[in-house]
């Protein structure tokens, strides 16, 4: 990348990748400003009804002395469908900027916000792909952000007003950075605990390859940063009991939704427990623990054998392999949304680099079934709609991330079935 040609045409892409990708972005933010301001009339509104649900109003009731997490105030105060899901005390103040002006000023704050996001996850995506081939990082950045304003996947997130692009740049952030800048890695782990089915998972497997200073400092800072909130929400409402009523209202409330509970034909859950129900109309009890513990034990073991093929010469590639499996399996444990897979873009960045320099099938496979819920586009579900009906439309993503980490789980067996393979095996390729 030294000569002017080089640097020239380099220059030329990138300039191309950020004018595309700015007007994918413009066009998924029109939800932002076009929405109607929200009445008891339009809460069927869909266009960035998370903003609405679990950030605007739920703050508004928090500055007005109330408790957002139940949702007989929250039903009762303001018009919002859904009720406010038990994320971390301290998202209450971290978006208390975007609930203090007017509504839409706010969701198109909100809306900018998540487009940043998404950039910066490119840009820890590209800067994995660096670590192997000479990209350009403001290229690799530009083309990745434009991919995912263009995805399924990136357009929701916008045009729900989510909070993923958030959770998802500190999940990614802890894994990316957990060897080479641990305290960056542990704030970024406090920021991921903001939803704590991310936050879970994703500190049990850091246990399990050895970051526990990570682990245990991003988890303290999400509690440091959650006390206050809670102490406060306590003292108002008037003492632990009725707030602990709220909280187990709130659990009701969300077991109980169509779009939340486990065995709801029509929700869009990828976890495994909602997916099996929804192929076989059956419902085990305890499922959802079951599926909980044997993914992260079935997980923690293999990522932690990847990570101990450190030998140069294939340390990068099962290592990106094993950051893959690490996200997957978060997505997969608990009760998970397409959208979530964003937290694994970084690890698929790296992974598709060490597949094209290893030409493991598994990993290619998984890569490509990863790629199904960004591909998942309108006129993709409609067709599927109509050819498999309405409840295919809803399970084919969580069957592909599914089937995505039952292929990187194969892999990883085959890799480590011996402690350290030589170095040349691994170089020939497994079709594991």
């Amino acid at each position: 990348m030294n000569t002017p040609m080089t640097r020239s045409r380099s220059a030329l892409l990138t300039a191309v990748a950020a004018v595309l990708g700015a007007a994918g972005a413009w066009w998924a933010l029109r939800p932002a400003w076009q929405v109607p301001l929200p009445t008891g009339a339009n809460l069927a509104e869909v266009r960035m009804q998370d903003f609405r649900d679990a950030l605007y109003f739920p703050i508004r009731e928090f500055l007005a002395g109330g408790n957002p997490y139940d949702p007989a105030v929250m039903f009762g105060n303001w018009p919002v469908r859904q009720g406010f899901n038990l994320y971390q005390p301290y998202h209450l103040v971290l978006h208390l900027p975007f609930a203090l002006g007017d509504y839409h000023v706010g969701a198109v704050a909100y809306g900018l916000t998540s487009v940043l996001l998404l950039v910066l996850l490119a840009a820890l995506a590209a800067s994995r792909v660096r670590l192997r081939v000479p990209l350009p990082l403001a290229l690799g950045t530009a083309v990745i952000a434009a991919l995912l304003v263009f995805s399924q996947v990136g357009k929701a997130q916008l045009y729900l007003g989510q909070v993923n692009p958030l959770v998802a740049l500190g999940a990614a952030g802890a894994l990316a950075l957990r060897s080479s800048s641990p305290r960056w890695a542990s704030l970024a782990l406090a920021v991921a605990w903001l939803k704590p089915q991310f936050g879970l998972p994703l500190t049990v497997l850091l246990l399990a390859r050895g970051s526990r200073r990570v682990a245990l400092t991003g988890t303290a800072l999400a509690a440091a940063a959650s006390l206050p909130v809670v102490a406060l929400l306590v003292v108002r409402g008037g003492g632990i009991g009725p707030f602990l009523d709220a909280i187990t209202a709130n659990l009701a409330n969300a077991t109980g939704t169509d779009y939340g509970a486990v065995d709801s034909p029509t929700a869009q859950r990828v976890d495994v427990a909602a997916v099996f129900f929804r192929l076989t109309g059956w419902l085990p009890p305890g499922i959802e623990p079951a599926v909980l513990i044997g993914v992260l034990g079935v997980s923690a073991v293999l990522v932690r054998r990847l990570d101990a093929l450190a030998d140069t010469d294939s340390g990068f590639d099962t290592g990106a392999v094993a950051d893959l499996l690490t996200g997957v399996a978060v997505v997969v444990t608990v009760v998970h949304q397409p959208g979530d897979v964003l937290l694994a873009v970084p690890a698929m960045a790296a992974a598709a680099v060490a597949w094209r320099r290893r030409r493991w099938r598994a990993v290619g496979l998984a890569l490509v079934a990863l790629a199904v819920p960004f591909l998942h586009l309108h006129v993709v579900d409609t067709a599927i709609s109509a050819v498999l009906g309405g409840r295919a439309s809803v399970t084919v993503d969580g069957v592909a991330v599914i089937a995505a980490w039952v292929l990187l789980v194969a892999f990883a067996v085959r890799a480590t079935r011996t402690p350290r393979p030589a170095a040349a095996d691994l170089s020939a390729g497994t079709t594991a």
